[in-house]
């Protein structure tokens, strides 16, 4: 089998959806199906792709006015390539994202008479007034129902990460073929990241109580709420620190709500990290992983943390809902700030308590391997073609 991916973000724009693709190629792969991506460029901002391996086609691309981290392929230049793709004999198109991504995908599908599948990685719904404010929210939620309604139903086949997520999208009106196929977690999450020399790295005590945030810094992952606990939980633990890992359109603003709470001696922005040769040190070195999103479709960040037997403290909201069983490696809180900085402080508190619930997570991290997903998802394939046969 031979499938093309399309997406309008990959490394080294580092989010869900990259790492979710990388996975799925990776493990899709090692079971025989050949797959290449089709994704943007990023060298107008001094990225150097000749490291890319083979199969990956980089498109000419510009910046985004709204986001400057994310990047709008050229439609015309893939479409001047169709004579290229065609000779590929692709059994199936993959798109991972709504953009120009999911108009080329289906353009091509067509073109080239092969089905077309999608994964609905991003919860549209409940994030987009952070980006156009003016808009009432009641009128951006009809517009992003209206448009995964009307995309949704372009395909031949949907790919959800959770059960939640799934709903969801049958209440829009979706009524494509669609099934539950989260990320899995790859056999490196595993490996034991060194605690120590990532806090020596960053210049933080051994002893000192860490709490960590990973992701992107963006309106909808609810990092104020995040820095509104770390306030709380600093009046019963001084010393505690809060590290913020990643990068967004939310950081300038996050930094300012730090300003105002006083907690400049208690947060520390560290950026994007490598998750080849950093993220796993990154996860060890804290003591909690805290997480407040309401949007996720998944939250593979979750599971990852829990591979190094970090425990974690979390709201369970759509996708993470499927993810999180409390007391299998998080303790899950309610978006209340007293409960939420309660829970942190009794886990930085009790040290036993924080070990046992990081090997219950590591054990049932266990329970998402990447290869199975990635089986699973060759078996949707298989369907989707014979419901396309002639």
């Amino acid at each position: 089998m031979k499938i093309l991916f399309i997406s309008d973000v990959y490394f080294p724009r580092v989010n869900g959806v990259s790492t979710s693709i990388e996975t799925f190629r990776e493990n899709l792969q090692a079971l025989g199906t050949t797959v290449d991506l089709v994704v943007p460029s990023y060298l107008a901002a001094g990225v150097d792709e000749t490291a890319d391996q083979a199969g990956i086609l980089r498109v000419p691309a510009r910046r985004v006015p709204f986001d400057p981290e994310d990047r709008l392929m050229s439609y015309r230049w893939v479409m001047q390539r169709l004579d290229q793709f065609g000779a590929e004999k692709y059994d199936i198109i993959h798109i991972q994202t709504p953009f120009v991504a999911h108009y080329l995908g289906v353009k091509l599908s067509r073109l080239l008479s092969i089905p077309c599948v999608e994964t609905y990685h991003t919860f549209f719904e409940e994030y987009l007034y952070h980006y156009i404010p003016l808009v009432p929210k009641k009128v951006l939620r009809f517009a992003a129902q209206r448009f995964s309604c009307h995309q949704g139903n372009s395909l031949d086949g949907m790919v959800v990460p959770s059960h939640p997520m799934l709903q969801v999208l049958k209440q829009y009106g979706i009524t494509t073929p669609t099934e539950v196929i989260p990320t899995g977690i790859a056999p490196q999450s595993f490996v034991a990241g060194d605690r120590a020399a990532f806090r020596d790295k960053f210049g933080i005590p051994q002893e000192r109580p860490v709490l960590l945030f990973v992701g992107r810094v963006a309106h909808e992952k609810n990092i104020t709420f995040l820095l509104k606990v770390v306030d709380r939980v600093r009046k019963a633990i001084p010393e505690v620190l809060f590290l913020i890992a990643g990068e967004g359109p939310a950081l300038e603003g996050l930094a300012d709500e730090v300003t105002e709470l006083g907690l400049g001696a208690n947060v520390l922005f560290i950026g994007y990290l490598d998750r080849h040769t950093e993220l796993n040190n990154c996860y060890r070195c804290a003591d909690i992983f805290i997480f407040a999103s309401r949007t996720e479709t998944q939250g593979l960040v979750l599971l990852e943390v829990m591979a190094q037997g970090v425990p974690v403290v979390s709201t369970a909201e759509l996708g993470t809902r499927d993810v999180l069983r409390d007391g299998q490696g998080v303790w899950i809180a309610q978006e209340e700030l007293s409960d939420f900085s309660g829970k942190v402080v009794n886990l930085l508190n009790d040290a036993p308590v924080r070990q046992e619930l990081g090997d219950t997570g590591r054990d049932y991290a266990h329970g998402w391997s990447a290869s199975g997903q990635a089986r699973q998802m060759q078996s949707f394939y298989r369907s989707v073609l014979q419901r396309f046969a002639p």
